[in-house]
């Protein structure tokens, strides 16, 4: 066993899980938290494209990787936007689940994955599993006690916004469909490592996008919680990087990769009940608990159908 690629592998789960745990701690409004956390992903971008010497992969699929990173910065102001609602705890399950959920269909449909019969049911049979985990973590015991409107909105966020992870996702697939190629030959392929900076400017643009649209509200970008929010893009950068690494064929793999990386839930929504004590009842905890490992459990069975 190669510890050292397991090691590598869990880079994510900390980084990615820790992410959202650290920004709702340091605070902020969205337009904050998603300034810092573009900035911090940004730099990590920048180090990354320095000292591995790499190249932008021509103007096209360069224009996708921007386009890409436009759309998680999208997906991640919704995910702000349930958090202060909601809190991360609640809100990370249901993001992770519909993200799953998209990009699988994305692939079933556009790229043709789960090929055979016996690979679409267990595929479609996975995602009734997320659908039941997410469901069982945002159960709530005593309803008049909790604001069922706050979750019903930010539950809306989050189906919004997973369309903008889908973008994330799917653009830098774009560039490797025949169809495409046919259609814009100068298109190159574009890895992950050479996804990486393209995709971190267009998280960038979208925040700035975004500050500029609530300008009239506040001046995010003179405000210094805006850079302590910096730290959490750090950690999002740093899973992004351990993602990348682990994911060549010489460390995990692909597959394996995404596994390790859907952990991440577990730490986001564990970090935000027991450090940010966004409490639960005990039988909302053991459902939490419950519905956390059906949603890992599915992932597992999608990446390696």
């Amino acid at each position: 066993m190669n510890w050292l690629a397991i090691l590598i592998g869990l880079g994510p789960m900390i980084g990615w899980g820790l992410f959202p745990t650290i920004s709702s701690k340091i605070g902020g409004k969205p337009a904050n938290q998603i300034l810092g956390a573009t900035l911090g992903t940004l730099i990590f971008a920048v180090v990354l494209f320095f000292i591995e010497g790499l190249a932008l992969p021509g103007w096209i699929s360069t224009t996708f990787g921007v386009i890409s990173g436009l759309g998680w910065g999208f997906g991640q102001i919704m995910q702000f936007k349930g958090f202060k609602l909601v809190g991360s705890s609640r809100v990370m399950p249901i993001t992770t689940a519909l993200q799953l959920i998209l990009t699988s269909l994305w692939g079933v449909f556009v790229l043709g994955d789960w090929t055979g019969i016996i690979g679409k049911v267990l595929g479609f049979a996975a995602l009734i599993i997320v659908i039941l985990g997410a469901t069982l973590t945002a159960w709530v015991q005593n309803p008049e006690s909790t604001n069922k409107g706050a979750l019903k909105k930010a539950t809306i966020f989050q189906i919004i916004g997973a369309f903008g992870y889908l973008i994330y996702s799917a653009a830098p697939q774009v560039v490797i469909m025949p169809s495409m190629k046919a259609l814009l030959p100068g298109m190159q392929p574009m890895d992950g490592n050479h996804a990486f900076l393209p995709q971190a400017v267009g998280m960038v643009l979208c925040a700035v996008i975004y500050g500029l649209w609530n300008l009239k509200d506040e001046n995010v970008f003179v405000q210094s919680v805006s850079y302590k929010n910096i730290l959490a893009g750090l950690s999002q950068g740093f899973g992004m990087l351990m993602y990348l690494i682990s994911a060549q064929p010489d460390m995990n793999g692909l597959a394996t990769a995404n596994v390790l990386g859907q952990l991440a839930v577990l730490v986001s929504t564990l970090t935000g009940i027991y450090f940010l004590h966004q409490r639960k009842t005990p039988k909302e905890m053991t459902l939490t608990y419950l519905g956390l490992v059906l949603i890992v459990f599915a992932s597992a069975v999608t990446a390696f159908i």
